[in-house]
């Protein structure tokens, strides 16, 4: 039964764990802020009881910054120094988060409060990890950790070389389930995921370097990304490889001397003559029947019954019943056998026009009957086709067979027809897979080519398409055609940060209101409206359009660029310190990649260099 519980106080959770000797510890928490405020809250609850530990992690702390100023006067500092725990989370700036990882790992730290993110990628030497719940917060609500995560998570229990075991401990909490955090930890990890995506940058480098879409699309299938597709069909080959065996063997033992080949194509004819069988009519009603569905159809009068004397006017099919409108102009519903004449003209169903359709029936009606089909003349077509099929079977068979071995090898290919049916859905389902691997490949590359970047008749990559292929941010297309269009000349180093932060920001993190002046909002539209040429192509071929621009990215990244200091621009911006790093050190670095075309675009790159120089400054490295 899951528990619902009300988290315990951090203070009395540091508490417990020391009383049991399970310090230092990792205590997982949900959010950024709660790392935050339970961190704050343990350290004014208690105090370090070693005057030792205070004094070096305050000399710490003191040297750290000589090398680090951004972190001087942090809002934590004292929840360091005083009372030995810390948060650590992204919206932390890098060099704050280097310096709990050191700390926890010189053992100075008593516990840290985590979201689960940090358990990726980061060593930190815990006796201890506390769980405070099975779920964890996402942008669209709750979801339950998933295998890997948690292992993850509770996989930094546990000092190297210090700690024989390590502890995991299930504190209460809003979201607490221990029995489904039980099931996880023995649960098996989640499958690897690749993260190999069909790019424009990556199709654009493949293509130019094996110089052919087959040789892309070989690649793709190869890739990590697509095991599961590879594993299918190398058990499809298998299948096939198995059946082909039987058939060989079969036709061996019936002294059958003909090609596989032969075998998989009477395949072919043999499924058509079974479906010309199966459809054809076996009774007059049958063929009456298929005649009228095919018949019958909106805007055609139809004649009910079997004198055919009242006449509809049809205007619809609806759940297997003929809609329409008598001449009195009432409604009509009735099912398709009830027809006993079809007229051939197809009449407007206009309100105006039916009047004078009835009108035209009852003056030319015999001459506009549609003549119904005999069984007979059915069956001889179908006969015929059939015939044809036999036909052909028979000219796939080598001629210098007598009628014996031609019986045998008859008998024989009817034999294998299962085998050979299964070989030809293998084959089918492994072109299925094939063209799932590379559709997103192929809608990419019909998209860049109608911007002028590959020829997809020729398969090659354009000169245009080669400076893009060495773009490795965020919306390239936008960009490479920004860059054509002449945009990147019209902007100064300011204005170019802040539409490339606008460019390279999530789309749904918040950077403040920083107010924007003008000329940067109509540079931004012009982006927009080039985003929406670019957005309108991807559509057209299949592909999930780039998010919007996000423009509190852009009022941020202009701030700083313009010089505003570290502090100012936090405190105007309201946003998480490692949120607004991030967001700028991406900026950074797509300006850096555009200074690197100073042979494409000079200009552009001139400007976008000065503009990398204002945004990758201290602290934003």
């Amino acid at each position: 039964m899951k528990l619902s519980m009300p988290e315990m106080p951090p203070a009395t959770l540091l508490m417990a764990l020391g009383t049991y000797n399970l310090l230092p510890a990792i205590i997982f928490l949900p959010t950024r802020r709660r790392c935050d405020q339970a961190a704050a809250e343990a350290a004014f609850m208690r105090r370090d009881p070693s005057e030792s530990r205070r004094d070096t992690r305050r000399d710490f702390m003191q040297n750290f910054i000589e090398e680090h100023p951004e972190v001087r006067g942090h809002r934590h500092w004292d929840t360091i120094t005083r009372g030995g725990v810390a948060s650590h989370h992204a919206g932390h700036i890098p060099a704050w988060k280097l310096a709990i990882e050191k700390l926890m790992s010189a053992g100075l730290l008593d516990a840290i409060f985590a979201t689960a993110t940090v358990a990726a990628g980061v060593d930190f030497p815990a006796r201890t990890v506390v769980l405070t719940g099975a779920d964890t917060r996402t942008g669209s609500g709750w979801r339950p950790f998933t295998a890997s995560e948690l292992q993850q998570m509770t996989g930094r229990a546990g000092r190297r070389g210090r700690d024989k075991v390590g502890f995991i401990v299930a504190a209460p909490g809003l979201h607490q389930d221990p029995q489904k955090i039980a099931e996880l930890l023995k649960a098996q990890p989640d499958p690897l995921v690749s993260q190999f995506r069909a790019t424009y940058s990556t199709l654009l480098n493949l293509l130019d370097a094996y110089r052919n879409f087959a040789q892309v699309r070989e690649i793709a299938e190869k890739s990590f990304a697509h095991r599961d597709a590879a594993r299918q069909m190398a058990q499809l080959d298998q299948e096939r490889a198995a059946n082909e065996a039987r058939i060989k063997t079969r036709l061996e033992q019936a002294a059958c001397q003909i090609p596989l080949s032969t075998a998989l194509g009477l395949e072919r004819l043999v499924s058509a003559r079974a479906r010309l069988q199966e459809a054809k009519p076996q009774t007059r009603t049958e063929v009456l029947l298929r005649w009228l569905d095919d018949s019958v159809r909106p805007g055609r009068v139809v004649g009910i019954g079997r004198s055919g004397k009242r006449l509809v006017l049809v205007t619809q099919r609806r759940d297997g019943n003929i809609v329409g409108i008598r001449e009195d102009g009432r409604s009509a519903s009735f099912p398709l056998q009830r027809i006993g004449r079809v007229y051939s003209p197809i009449f407007a169903t206009r309100e105006e026009a039916i009047e004078s359709a009835f009108e035209e029936i009852h003056v030319r009606g015999k001459d506009l009957v549609v003549p119904e089909p005999r069984l007979r003349d059915v069956r001889d077509e179908e006969s015929g086709a059939l015939g044809l099929i036999e036909t052909t079977i028979e000219s796939i068979l080598p001629l210098n067979l007598s009628s014996d071995q031609k019986a045998k090898c008859t008998r024989a290919l009817w034999e294998v027809m299962d085998e050979a049916e299964a070989i030809q859905r293998a084959t089918r389902r492994q072109e299925t897979l094939r063209d799932e691997v590379w559709q997103p490949f192929e809608q990419r590359a019909k998209v860049l080519a109608s911007f002028g970047y590959l020829n997809f008749e020729d398969e090659k990559v354009t000169e245009r398409g080669r400076w893009l292929a060495d773009l490795h941010i965020d919306r390239p297309l936008i960009v490479g055609e920004a860059l054509e269009s002449g945009l990147f000349k019209t902007l100064d180093p300011a204005r170019m940060a802040a539409v490339m932060a606008a460019l390279s920001a999530d789309e749904d993190r918040d950077y403040g209101e920083i107010e924007l002046d003008d000329s940067l909002v109509s540079s931004l539209a012009q982006f927009e409206d080039t985003g929406f040429r670019v957005s309108s192509e991807e559509w057209k071929h299949g592909i999930e359009p780039a998010p919007e621009l996000n423009f509190s990215a852009a009022g941020a990244a202009a701030r700083w660029a313009k010089g505003a200091d570290w502090s100012t621009l936090v405190r105007e911006t309201r946003a998480e310190e490692g949120d607004l790093f991030r967001m700028l050190s991406r900026a950074g670095e797509a300006l850096l990649q555009i200074a690197g075309l100073r042979k494409a675009h000079p200009e552009a790159a001139r400007i976008a260099a000065l503009a990398a120089e204002t945004v990758l400054r201290e602290p934003v490295r």
